[in-house]
């Protein structure tokens, strides 16, 4: 009886604490995007915001991408976008080093 409650004890500690490990997660990844967008104004920093912010951690964790994985990346986050917006953010997701 003893196991089960011990087992039982540690499942609801893994579901309580993976919020809280989703949002440090977040936080920390925010943080990072902030230092990289640098002294970015406006609609430049926004496109490179919104490409770091959804960056998926498996990719930044593999190491740097080659640039034809870069470029299906951002051609791929840049589907809805038209003209001059889509151009600045192409730019400026292509030249996000990592």
């Amino acid at each position: 009886m003893k196991i089960q409650a011990a087992l039982a004890a540690l499942a609801l500690t893994g579901l309580l604490a993976s919020p809280a490990f989703a949002a440090n997660s977040q936080q920390s990844k925010m943080t990072d995007c902030n230092k990289q967008a640098g002294d970015k104004k406006g609609d430049d920093r926004k496109a490179f915001m919104k490409s770091c912010l959804s960056a998926s951690p498996a990719a930044a964790a593999s190491g740097p991408m080659t640039q034809q994985d870069k470029m299906k990346m951002c051609n791929t986050q840049a589907a809805d976008k038209k003209g001059d917006d889509r151009k600045a953010f192409m730019k400026t997701c292509l030249s996000n080093k990592g």
